[in-house]
């Protein structure tokens, strides 16, 4: 359904009677990205930083559930001060390990950020790539088969993505 209404869309957008003229081509971003050797890197370096922030993390929260254990096993023994002083502490990590988590993975948090330092150039050089590649085939439009728009097929012949490898130096060597 959605390769039916971006097709109308782009019929829409260049004209009815100028569609016929238009060429078309497609790149397969995941095959580009992941030929390229500074965005594997740059991967990495993202999946090893999550996975350490998580584990912090996780930690903080285990030392809160056995707070909590140690505070519900005394709970019966403990004086009503002694019973919010507890509670306050619990409430206090719990308030904490949150504000770690949005800290690392929130909207606008550092593995956002790392995110943006280190995927963004390569993005971009991939695009400027993208639109040379489509400027010197001529084409109207090229499309990312990896995006939300479906295709239902796509002839190889109109596959731009080794072009644009090419293009970025890291062509196949033959």
């Amino acid at each position: 359904m959605k390769k039916i209404i971006g097709t109308l869309l782009v019929i829409v957008v260049f004209g009815l009677n100028n569609v016929n003229a238009q060429k078309f081509g497609y790149v397969d971003s995941d095959f580009i990205l992941n030929s390229i050797p500074e965005y594997k890197a740059a991967k990495s370096e993202l999946d090893k930083l999550s996975s350490d922030w998580q584990k912090e993390i996780e930690l903080k929260y285990a030392e809160i559930d056995k707070l909590y254990k140690a505070y519900q096993a005394e709970s019966i023994l403990l004086t009503d001060d002694m019973k919010k002083k507890r509670e306050n502490e619990i409430v206090n990590k719990e308030t904490e390990a949150k504000d770690l988590q949005k800290a690392k993975f929130g909207v606008d948090g550092e593995l956002f950020k790392k995110r943006m330092e280190l995927i963004k150039p390569i993005q971009d050089k991939v695009y400027n790539a993208v639109k040379v590649v489509a400027d010197k085939g001529g084409m109207a439009v090229i499309f990312d088969k990896n995006s939300d728009m479906t295709m239902l097929y796509a002839n190889p012949k109109f596959d731009k993505s080794e072009a644009v490898l090419t293009q970025l130096g890291l062509g196949k060597k033959k």
